[in-house]
């Protein structure tokens, strides 16, 4: 089959293709912010690795899908790791594509398995958003995703965030609240801060809808009030005397 070079419409193709096949995979990662944000120049800049995520009873599927493909599998790193994590290359182009398998693991576990319908391209806006918020040592390029989501959709509704998944999360972790609040309170004063060059990157091709210092103000506090389970409760007596985060694992391809 003849691959696309642009990589987020070979990643479409291929979801498609694995819907006809019975199998469900979305995409996550800096790709998955492309296609919710379609307007943001500095989203779509060369090419993209291309990240799905995928349950594990269907992996199987969607392994022989990529290698009918063309896709190169890493056969060392398949076999060690393929219970969470496969990669393969498109050597043509030479892009990388890792497949995830059932939840993301980083600073925190973000679970996926069962998120895999809100959006038909990409994992639901309230993962893509977690999954950057989870990062303990959020870097530019996360902050900029974090912003640019926030600008463009609306925290609630259905066309929007959805912030009962928000809550969901947050109020069950304490871990997941220290560092979601922790990045949102540094997000704030990047932009309180900015001396116009975060901005410069933030620019889209048509006006955003919402003020993200506004968001994200709105979103500290719906951190703050949504309800918490009996573990946050106890955890959060802990704090931050005992490390609430995970450093992630580096897998080398």
């Amino acid at each position: 089959m003849t691959r696309h070079f642009d990589a987020l419409e070979e990643a479409s193709e291929v979801i498609e293709l694995a819907q006809t096949r019975g199998v469900t995979t979305r995409l996550i990662g800096g790709i998955a912010f492309s296609a919710q944000l379609p307007h943001w120049t500095y989203r779509h800049r060369p090419a993209h690795d291309i990240d799905f995520v995928v349950r594990s009873k269907e992996a199987p599927a969607l392994t022989r899908l990529l290698e009918e493909r063309g896709y190169v599998p890493d056969r060392r790193q398949n076999a060690l790791y393929g219970h969470k994590q496969l990669y393969f290359v498109d050597e043509e182009h030479q892009r990388p594509v890792d497949v995830i398998i059932d939840r993301l693991e980083m600073c925190h576990t973000l679970e996926l398995k069962d998120r895999l319908g809100a959006d038909p391209l990409t994992v639901g806006r309230a993962e893509l958003l977690l999954s950057k918020l989870q990062i303990v040592k959020l870097n530019r390029k996360d902050a900029l995703d974090v912003v640019a989501m926030l600008s463009v959709y609306e925290l609630g509704g259905a066309q929007g965030i959805n912030t009962e998944t928000l809550g969901e999360i947050i109020g069950r972790d304490w871990g997941w609240w220290r560092t979601v609040t922790g990045n949102l309170d540094v997000i704030a004063r990047t932009l309180d801060e900015d001396d116009g060059s975060f901005a410069a990157d933030l620019v889209m091709q048509q006006p955003t809808a919402w003020d993200p210092a506004e968001q994200i103000s709105t979103l500290r506090q719906f951190a703050i009030d949504t309800p918490k389970s009996v573990s946050w409760k106890v955890r959060s007596r802990l704090g931050e005397h005992a490390i609430w985060y995970e450093e992630p694992e580096e897998l080398s391809h």
